[in-house]
């Protein structure tokens, strides 16, 4: 039986650090691939097209959405976010893991699509570092943090919906429980025997 990928869902609020920690795992990881969003917003200072997301018009992006050409959407502080099926389909067919950060209201869509897909949600430790945080980017107004912090506890309410919660306070312990939630996934009774039929079925051989 040829393995199937698994699929991951990392969410969190603005500014909880979910790049940061999704970005230093995935570099020790080579088993999971990111999957490259698209979004309708204007890239911030430093992001680069088909690198951090796929920034296309919001009528092209609609237009998408008509063509059911995504695997998830929503509409996130008045830009729309999704990820395109052919960015995660394929790989998952090929047997690897594919990662999607999205927002809740996508991890929601997905695990409608997927049951087993494996998801985490990264809550901030405290409300007041969830708002230096998102100071310290210096990439948002005053105007745009303000609105981001009155979305993140209606975000974070969602915590439940996910089966992990990481509480990123200590940036190097978040990675690494990030990676023990990929390892243990791994080691699923499921992922094993796609991995190791033909030494299960030897060892059980009369």
């Amino acid at each position: 039986m040829s393995r199937r990928g698994t699929l991951y869902i990392v969410a969190a609020p603005s500014g909880a650090g979910k790049s940061s920690i999704v970005n230093a795992v995935l570099a020790r990881d080579e088993e999971i691939a990111l999957s490259i969003s698209f979004t309708s917003r204007a890239p911030r200072p430093g992001e680069r097209h088909a690198q951090h997301y796929h920034f296309i018009a919001a009528d092209e992006f609609k237009a998408m959405i008509k063509a059911g050409d995504f695997f998830e959407y929503a509409l996130v502080h008045g830009d729309w976010k999704g990820t395109a099926r052919q960015s995660v389909e394929p790989q998952l067919s090929a047997g690897k893991d594919v990662l999607l950060e999205i927002d809740w209201q996508g991890a929601r869509q997905v695990r409608e699509k997927v049951p087993d897909a494996v998801s985490v949600f990264i809550l901030p430790p405290s409300r007041d570092a969830l708002e230096q945080r998102m100071h310290a980017r210096g990439q948002d107004s005053e105007e745009v943090i303000q609105l981001r912090l009155a979305a993140a506890q209606e975000e974070m309410s969602h915590y439940g919906e996910f089966d992990y919660v990481i509480v990123n306070d200590v940036f190097e312990t978040a990675c690494a429980q990030m990676h023990a939630i990929f390892t243990a996934s791994r080691l699923r009774r499921e992922a094993q025997e796609q991995r190791h039929g033909d030494l299960i079925r030897a060892l059980l051989a009369e």
